[in-house]
């Protein structure tokens, strides 16, 4: 039986973890949680959506599309060029489709560049799971949503960023409001979305809920911050999003812009002792040099008109005499001068900051502002093939500052 935007189609409550692509072996341990009796359950109110379904990693021929269930189900997408929409998707791991986890991930791939789509999601109630025999319950669906997918030709690619939220939930809309309505292809959240991890209402509650007033047709991309890194929760965060190559740090070109986001990791020695011993975000940090040096070395990167670097700890105007930030300038800034990056973009200080090229360093350097009404920021990136901008506001929709770049390549 399918019932269409029932009363309890999307309520808010505890759920496991999430993850990010179809591949096999990449779901996260948090979504095969012991079964127990309150998974066997028979047709009745129970069988709920947790969340909206929301974008993830998009593409050129490629959107991924996730949402949460209160219970483990069979899920599905429908999609097509109209609302009639006319085409299945599912997660699929080896010849088998995820019915095990309440965490539901689906990646459509083959579309048409620049081409707007609509899809509806389905969850279909697995009340009993036996050797050979699976019974299901009620079909739920959700409402009929829209994505494009991107435009290797558009005239111009924009986005917005976000950071240092910090468990304040409203910012998110507050602050996406004074963009009005300037069109923009993304959402980049730079860290520190929560002041720690303690469980999953949090994140469903201050994170994806809050984020679904765009997130169903807008997608977002997310890098941790240092605050990211800490509760007990923090090591199930990952699980609630898909970034590019299902890790924390990783590249993208859109348009006529290539992007690397990078993982800063903690601003504190690793041997402090509010970590207890169990972390290494120094050698973290030395791998992701040497990654960062591989993609700059890339034709994508050389070619760009432009090339932008966003994390969340800035390695200058940020704690000088930090171990994060020192550790971030000595293995990442020689190589954004000798590469020539033309952007740089961060948060994590709570005071937000607009530099011109200097002795420091050879490029434009953004920091956004902190959680506190009156510090809080909305940055805004616009780019064609031959200039970029950038403007960074106050949550007054004062315009603080504005960059504006002329293509060098």
């Amino acid at each position: 039986m399918e019932t269409t935007n029932t009363r309890r189609s999307f309520i808010t409550k505890s759920i496991a973890g999430v993850t990010g692509a179809v591949a096999a072996g990449i779901l996260p341990l948090s979504a095969f949680a012991e079964e127990t009796k309150s998974d066997l359950l028979t047709i009745d109110d129970s069988h709920m959506f947790l969340t909206k379904p929301y974008l993830q990693a998009p593409t050129i021929n490629g959107m991924t599309i996730m949402w949460l269930t209160n219970l483990k189900c069979l899920n599905w997408v429908e999609f097509g060029e109209t609302e009639k929409l006319g085409t299945k998707a599912q997660q699929v791991i080896n010849g088998m489709m995820n019915t095990h986890s309440k965490i539901n991930c689906v990646s459509i791939n083959g579309l048409k560049p620049g081409t707007k789509y609509f899809y509806k999601v389905f969850s279909k109630q697995i009340v009993e799971f036996q050797p050979y025999k699976m019974t299901f319950g009620e079909t739920i669906n959700s409402e009929i949503y829209s994505f494009t997918t991107l435009n290797p030709d558009a005239e111009k690619v924009s986005w917005l960023v976000l950071n240092d939220i910090h468990d304040r939930p409203k910012s998110f809309e507050e602050l996406i409001k004074i963009n009005q309505d300037k069109p923009y292809d993304f959402v980049f959240l730079n860290g520190d979305m929560f002041d720690y991890q303690k469980d999953e209402n949090q994140v469903i509650n201050h994170l994806l809920n809050p984020c679904s007033f765009f997130s169903t047709e807008k997608p977002f991309l997310f890098v941790r911050g240092n605050h990211e890194t800490r509760g007990q929760f923090s090591r199930n965060l990952y699980d609630y999003y898909c970034n590019y190559d299902n890790r924390e740090y990783y590249s993208f070109k859109m348009g006529s812009v290539f992007t690397i986001v990078l993982d800063t990791g903690e601003d504190k020695l690793d041997t402090h002792p509010v970590y207890g011993g169990a972390v290494d975000f120094d050698k973290y940090r030395e791998e992701q040099a040497v990654w960062l040096e591989e993609q700059m070395q890339t034709k994508a990167f050389k070619k760009a008109p432009f090339r932008v670097v966003m994390m969340h700890i800035p390695h200058f105007y940020s704690g000088e005499d930090w171990h994060g930030p020192l550790e971030c300038r000595r293995l990442f800034g020689p190589l954004f001068d000798k590469y020539k990056i033309d952007l740089f973009i961060a948060g994590h200080t709570h005071e937000y900051g607009l530099y011109e090229p200097n002795p420091k360093h050879s490029y434009h350097f953004a920091i956004g502002g902190g959680p506190v009404t009156g510090t809080r920021t909305l940055t805004r990136i616009e780019a064609s093939s031959k200039k970029m901008n950038l403007t960074m506001f106050k949550d007054d929709g004062s315009e603080i500052g504005q960059f504006n770049l002329d293509a060098k390549r």
